[in-house]
């Protein structure tokens, strides 16, 4: 089976891994370089690799369940994500994700509110503060009430999470004395039943903690900094806006992969069995074709429509974010702390590791 053969950014002239060392130093403008090129281009990772950022190809990969796998695709790579519902495939990964959802349903964590509220006031900074850090804090102290009720020991959850705001290849190395620690206390935990974890699996706890943690903590201190430089959105009325465009220019998830199952024709490209399918969240909700003035931090945009699966801070389809309420819940609490905050001195740019982060500090004054 033939097709039109991908255009490619510029690679090292390494055959399968051409693109691997621009991937693990410069993934955005690895990225924004292949996008110049079109909706759909090749990367060279080691294996095949397609991406893509159209609605169409978005809308393909996250319902597409049964030709796109998440098993081999780049969430495997990590111990913190490699397993529960995020690497299960069709035909279990449904009833396996309708079982989870009422759990995290924003009914059911609708009582959760006012212990978040309490647990996050009691550490609020006063005068100047460094929202990378104390955005940190606030996301592991809220998975902590979640997950445990604030009983697991905060600094072993430091710990655990610390190797995921690190640059790679941090995420990647396996822990296996830290991870059985952990283990060893979450089932001590569950037996007694704390919070939300003894009604789930160990694994889908584990990936749980991981995959809310530097998310939400990243968001978190973006949002802070844009509602210090953007007073007049730091209101109650302003602020869901202002989350939602701070989500559009940095999503956390900056690149999502599937693994094809079996040979594929897109737009009379041939992509192979055993590719990795890539979206990308960054690209798509930068586009001008998309957005208009896609660059500038505009909250008011969202007073309008937006368009179909070209807005994807969670994920979209059946797998959408399992812990996207209780995310918008630690964002929308945390805000709420702060009715005013002052820009002292950052850096946001997005930083990509293994997920979207701040280039450097983000100084505020509350």
């Amino acid at each position: 089976m033939g097709g039109a053969s991908l255009p490619e950014p510029w690679g090292y002239p390494w055959g399968p891994f051409g693109h691997l060392p621009r991937w693990a130093g410069e993934p955005l403008a690895l990225l924004e370089e292949g996008a110049a090129l079109g909706f759909l281009f090749g990367l060279r990772l080691g294996h095949r690799a397609v991406v893509g950022f159209s609605p169409a190809w978005n809308r393909l990969l996250l319902s597409d369940l049964k030709t796109l796998r998440s098993r081999g695709s780049l969430s495997s790579l990590t111990p913190y994500l490699n397993g529960g519902v995020i690497t299960t495939d069709a035909p279990l990964h449904k009833p396996q994700r309708e079982a989870l959802n009422p759990l995290f349903h924003a009914r059911a964590l609708a009582t959760l509110e006012e212990r978040l509220q309490e647990a996050l006031a009691a550490i609020r900074p006063q005068g100047a503060f460094e929202a990378v850090a104390w955005a940190s804090k606030a996301a592991q102290t809220g998975l902590n009430l979640l997950y445990f009720e604030g009983r697991f020991p905060p600094a072993l959850l430091a710990r655990f999470l610390a190797p995921l705001k690190r640059p790679f290849p941090a995420p990647l190395v396996p822990r296996p004395l830290l991870f059985l620690r952990v283990r060893r206390v979450v089932r001590a935990l569950q037996q007694d039943g704390w919070g939300l974890a003894a009604r789930l699996p160990l694994e889908e706890v584990m990936v749980g903690l991981a995959a809310g943690y530097d998310t939400t903590a990243h968001t978190l201190a973006w949002a802070l900094w844009h509602a210090a430089l953007y007073p007049q959105w730091a209101t109650p009325q302003g602020l869901p806006l202002l989350l939602k465009e701070t989500l559009r220019l940095y999503p956390p998830g900056f690149v999502g992969s599937r693994r094809v199952a079996h040979d594929l024709v897109w737009e009379g490209h041939f992509i192979p069995k055993g590719a990795l399918a890539l979206y990308s969240p960054y690209l798509t909700h930068r586009h001008p074709e998309f957005w208009s003035n896609p660059l500038v931090f505009d909250p008011a945009r969202f007073l309008g429509r937006v368009p179909a699966w070209g807005y994807l801070p969670f994920g979209g389809g059946e797998r959408i974010c399992l812990g996207m309420h209780f995310a918008q819940m630690v964002l929308r609490v945390a805000l709420g702390l702060f009715p005013r905050l002052r820009p002292l001195r950052g850096d946001p740019r997005p930083k990509p590791a293994l997920t979207l982060a701040p280039a450097g500090e983000l100084w505020v004054e509350a």
